[in-house]
C-alpha cells in the first residue's frame, strides 16, 4: 500500500495495482441534472474519480456528467455503494447489476458495503459476494463504508480483505483507532464530508495560518492534511470554483508540527451516527 510520500502524490495504490485518485468530487446530496452539471464541470476540471451511492438517488445523473464529459470510460474511477437489502451473496450482484444500468457503465472501479447493519448479521457474506464480482472482472476493487474495527475483523476472520474504508473522518473527529487499524491491516481509509458539515474548524489559526502561509485556504489545507496522511478524501461541491480549489492541493506540503497542530482540533467526540444501530 503506497502512502502520500511527497506533495506531488495524487493516486494511492490499491490491492491489485489499483490506482485510485486520492481526491475525489463526492455527490451527495445531488439529484438529477445538478448531479450530471457538476460531475461534467469536475471531470474537465481534471478530476478523475467520482463517488456515488444508491442510496444517494444520482447514479443516473453521475453517469450522464460522465457521458457528458467524452472522457474514455477508463480515464475516470467510479466509486459507488449498496444497500442492506443487498446483503446476500445473490443480492450483491443484483445490486452491482442496478448500479452500472444507472450509471451506464459495465464495470466499477470501486464497490462498497454502505454500511455494517451488524444486527442484520449478513455483511460477511455480502462481502462474499464482492468478492466474486472482483474475481470475474466486473469491479476492480471491493471495500466498506463506515464499518468499525469489529466489523472489519468479522471480514478478516472470514479470509475477507476489504481495500477500502469510507469513513467520517475530519480534523475534529480523526478516529485514531480506526485510522491504526486499517494502516496494520494494509486499509486505505478515505474520508466523507472531509471539511466537517458546517466546517466551523475551518476558521481555527491551526488551518488558517498554514493557509496564508501557502497561499491556500483552510479548506484546501484541510484536504492536504488528509491525503499527505495517505488518507483519501471524497468533497462535496457543485460549484466550479470550490471544485478547482479541492483539486489543487498538490503543490504544497505541510511541516509535521503543521499536522501535529491540526491533529490537536480532535474533539473525541463520536461520530454522527453509530453504524451499530444506524445504517441503509
Amino acid at each position: 500500500m503506497t502512502d502520500a510520500t511527497n506533495h506531488s502524490t495524487t493516486h494511492f495504490q490499491l490491492p491489485g495495482d489499483v490506482m485510485m485518485p486520492a481526491i475525489a468530487l463526492g455527490t451527495y446530496p445531488m439529484q438529477g441534472a445538478e448531479a450530471a452539471h457538476a460531475v461534467e464541470g469536475a471531470l474537465r476540471l481534471g478530476y478523475r474519480h467520482v463517488d456515488t451511492a444508491e442510496n444517494y438517488h444520482n447514479e443516473e445523473g453521475v453517469g450522464e456528467g460522465i457521458r457528458r464529459s467524452g472522457l474514455p470510460r477508463e480515464e475516470v474511477f467510479i466509486t459507488t455503494k449498496f444497500n442492506r437489502q443487498w446483503h446476500s451473496i445473490d443480492g450483491v450482484r443484483q445490486a452491482f447489476e442496478n448500479s452500472v444500468q444507472r450509471l451506464g457503465v459495465d464495470y466499477l472501479d470501486l464497490f462498497l458495503i454502505h454500511w455494517p447493519n451488524p444486527e442484520q448479521g449478513t455483511f460477511v457474506e455480502a462481502f462474499e459476494g464482492l468478492a466474486r464480482l472482483q474475481t470475474e472482472g466486473k469491479v476492480r476493487a471491493i471495500g466498506v463504508s463506515n464499518f468499525k474495527p469489529k466489523h472489519l475483523q468479522q471480514l478478516f476472520d472470514a479470509g475477507l480483505a476489504p481495500a477500502v474504508n469510507q469513513i467520517q473522518l475530519d480534523p475534529e473527529y480523526r478516529n485514531p483507532q480506526a485510522q491504526q487499524f486499517h494502516r496494520e491491516h494494509g486499509i486505505r481509509t478515505e474520508a466523507y464530508t472531509p471539511l466537517g458539515r458546517g466546517g466551523a474548524f475551518l476558521h481555527n489559526p491551526a488551518l488558517t495560518e498554514p493557509a496564508q502561509k501557502y497561499g491556500k485556504t483552510a479548506a484546501q489545507v484541510t484536504l492536504r492534511w488528509h491525503v499527505q496522511q495517505g488518507i483519501a478524501a471524497a468533497p462535496k461541491s457543485a460549484h466550479p470554483q470550490r471544485q478547482q480549489q479541492n483539486l489543487d492541493i498538490f503543490d504544497f506540503e505541510l511541516t509535521d508540527a503543521e499536522i501535529a497542530r491540526i491533529n490537536s482540533l480532535d474533539t473525541g467526540k463520536h461520530a454522527r451516527q453509530d453504524s451499530e444501530s444506524f445504517g441503509h
